[in-house]
């Protein structure tokens, strides 16, 4: 059974669910934490590849730049020395004029890189050289001396172009080199990223379902027995359990409320036994009264009637005079015995001691104020408490009828099939009665409710009153 188990300490709830809830919930955290902290430590190392990617392209631009500056350079002046044309210059002094401010920007470009840097001031130093040590010397001595354009200085500027585009070439091939290794990096950063994505969400997915199935099993699924229980428990079902199988506070509340039933259960029984002790009580006593009544003041008030009737019979023929005192004497002394009688009926009825519930159920309807239709099914006696009740609520709805109902027929049936007497009470009158307080239906539903029956009233306006009532019959 589920109460069979001890009762949890009370140190079982503060280590219980809460503990296991925070727990599960700080590893889900930190898993999930620790899963997007690999993910952004991948998307900051994608950035950085990518940023020196960007910076490695900028590099090979940059030395193209210039390297087209030095070409401009030598074009312009080999075209000056030849044509003796100023017009050759323009992009000559173009290029010499934007030379040392774009190899200043290469160098910074490449700073953080010591191959680069070093290469990339070589040319600085080889760019300047040409053109402070032999271009502007060469164009100047031209514009003096057209003939030295055929001398041995164009071969030497050649020579330094030369060298300078080797230089060129060697810090492009290690950009491209760089640049290749960088997107390579990158992919793989890019790629990195992705998987650390998906594993990160498809993780967090499977943490957060494992979570809640967690959440579900120890607490929804609990929670909700509970709650249907305790609608069941709210309807009447007092044997509604529940499994004790909960952890923590969970399992504290499983056991709260099964300890609950059963109180309520056990109330309920005491309650029932209560009343029933004390209506059954009540009707010995009724009982005890109507015989105490019959066989004493009744008896001494027929006796005392006989005496007078007696004492009428022996009068002297001389005294007539006291012949109408005795009469009226008897005669008084009878309508109490009548009137005795009518309390001792209303007290508790001695047929249904004498006879049973049949012959008292016919005595009533008799005595009814209103004609009555009859239906009996009910073979041989029934225990005591079941006759006095049903006798009661026949009683009492047939006196109702009378005085509230102005009805033209009464409607009475009483059956016994599979353990129980079915009664039922209906009228043609005006209806709209009800057990509220004051009404002696109160007091029938008490009586029947205490023998474990259940009483009806169905009574709406206009449309007559039907009073219905269950009784548990042992062994009917």
């Amino acid at each position: 059974m589920f109460l069979g188990r001890s009762r949890r300490p009370a140190g079982d709830v503060g280590r219980g669910l809460t503990v296991r809830t925070v727990a599960a919930g700080a590893v889900l955290a930190l898993i999930v934490g620790g899963a997007f902290a690999v993910l952004l430590a991948s998307i900051a190392d994608l950035r950085d590849v990518r940023l020196r990617e960007q910076r490695s392209a900028e590099v090979l631009t940059m030395a193209n730049r210039l390297e087209r500056l030095i070409i401009d350079m030598e074009t312009g002046q080999r075209g000056f020395a030849l044509t003796g044309q100023e017009d050759f210059l323009r992009p000559w002094r173009e290029a010499v004029a934007a030379f040392p401010g774009q190899a200043s920007a290469l160098e910074r470009l490449v700073a953080g890189v010591p191959a680069e840097r070093a290469r990339a001031r070589t040319i600085a130093a080889a760019g300047t050289s040409y053109i402070d040590d032999y271009s502007v010397p060469l164009v100047e001595a031209i514009r003096r001396d057209p003939a030295r354009a055929r001398t041995a200085e164009i071969a030497e500027g050649e020579r330094r172009v030369d060298a300078m585009r080797a230089d060129f070439d060697a810090l492009v091939a290690t950009a491209l080199s760089m640049v290749r290794t960088e997107q390579r990096q990158s992919e793989a950063a890019a790629h990195r990223a992705s998987a650390v994505g998906v594993s990160g969400l498809i993780a967090s997915v499977a943490l957060i379902g494992a979570y809640s199935g967690y959440i579900t099993r120890a607490v929804v699924v609990p929670v909700r027995r509970v709650a249907g229980a305790t609608r069941r428990l709210a309807d009447g079902d007092l044997q509604a359990r529940v499994p004790e199988s909960g952890a923590g506070e969970v399992g504290v509340l499983e056991h709260g409320f099964n300890t609950m039933a059963v109180t309520l259960a056990r109330q309920r029984a005491e309650l029932a036994a209560s009343r029933s002790r004390v209506v059954t009580s009540a009707d010995q006593a009724r009982r005890r009264i109507e015989r105490d009544l019959h066989d004493g003041i009744q008896q001494r008030l027929v006796s005392l009637v006989l005496d007078v009737r007696a004492a009428q019979a022996r009068l002297p023929p001389d005294r007539p005079e006291l012949a109408e005192p005795l009469d009226r004497l008897a005669e008084g002394l009878g309508e109490a015995v009548d009137e005795l009688r009518e309390i001792s009926r209303g007290i508790h009825p001695a047929i249904l001691s004498e006879a049973g519930l049949g012959p008292a159920l016919k005595t009533l309807a008799r005595r009814s104020a209103v004609p009555v239709e009859l239906e009996l099914d009910v073979p041989g006696r029934l225990p005591e408490p079941v006759e006095v009740a049903a006798y009661y609520v026949v009683s009492e709805a047939l006196t109702n009828t009378a005085k509230h109902a102005h009805a033209t027929t009464v409607t009475v049936r009483a059956h016994l099939a599979d353990g129980m007497l079915r009664l039922h009470v209906g009228d043609d009158g005006v209806g709209g009665a009800s057990t509220g307080e004051g009404s002696g239906l109160l007091g029938l539903a008490d009586r029947v409710e205490a023998l474990g029956g259940t009483i009806t009233l169905v009574s709406p306006p206009g449309e007559g009153t039907a009073l219905s009532a269950e009784l548990p019959v042992a062994g009917g």
